[in-house]
């Protein structure tokens, strides 16, 4: 890859999107988005991360996020290993989890593909960075993000969709407190 979509400025405003390898739609499973939500609010509380705005689809997510420790890069991959980690656990130790076999031949498959990782591979390695450097990129990714789900058809208004932040600039009950 090469490094046009890299985080090279650590401070930087960014919007970032994390692919689940195969376009797997894990995240069609709420217990599976609920990890997600849970660490993006650790590494908010923990780590210095700013969220600015996300959006959780089933196969992958975008985030616009900021690093107030000068580490962005470290805390990215912190989330995608602790929530890879976590997910591909929940899948193997949950008794309701009907994909069971097929995610861990998914899984296993990208890996064997991949000298970075072991065993399973959960996240593709890419985060599609994009530095965002004026008002107006940011006005448009935040569109994107929040227009995701009204585009997906699943909702009709993009702050109805329960994991998106579409419903904290609307003030309504938040997943993730700024």
């Amino acid at each position: 890859m090469g490094d046009s979509y890299q985080i090279k400025d650590q401070e930087g405003l960014y919007f970032l999107t994390f692919q689940v390898v195969g376009w797997v739609d894990i995240f069609s499973r709420k217990v599976y988005r609920d990890i997600v939500i849970g660490s993006l609010d650790y590494c908010r509380k923990n780590k210095g991360l700013h969220i600015y705005s996300y959006v959780i689809m089933t196969n992958h997510l975008h985030i616009i996020v900021q690093s107030e420790t000068s580490s962005l890069s470290d805390t990215i991959r912190d989330f995608k290993r602790y929530t890879s980690n976590r997910i591909m656990n929940e899948v193997e130790c949950n008794p309701g989890e009907s994909r069971k076999e097929w995610l861990e031949m998914v899984f296993k498959y990208h890996a064997k593909y991949n000298g970075r990782v072991n065993e399973k591979q959960f996240w593709t390695h890419e985060n599609h960075a994009v530095e965002l450097t004026d008002n107006s990129i940011v006005d448009s990714k935040l569109d994107y993000i929040h227009a995701n789900p009204v585009r997906a058809g699943w909702v009709e208004n993009s702050e109805d969709y329960l994991y998106s932040s579409a419903r904290n600039y609307s003030g309504f009950e938040r997943s993730i407190r700024y």
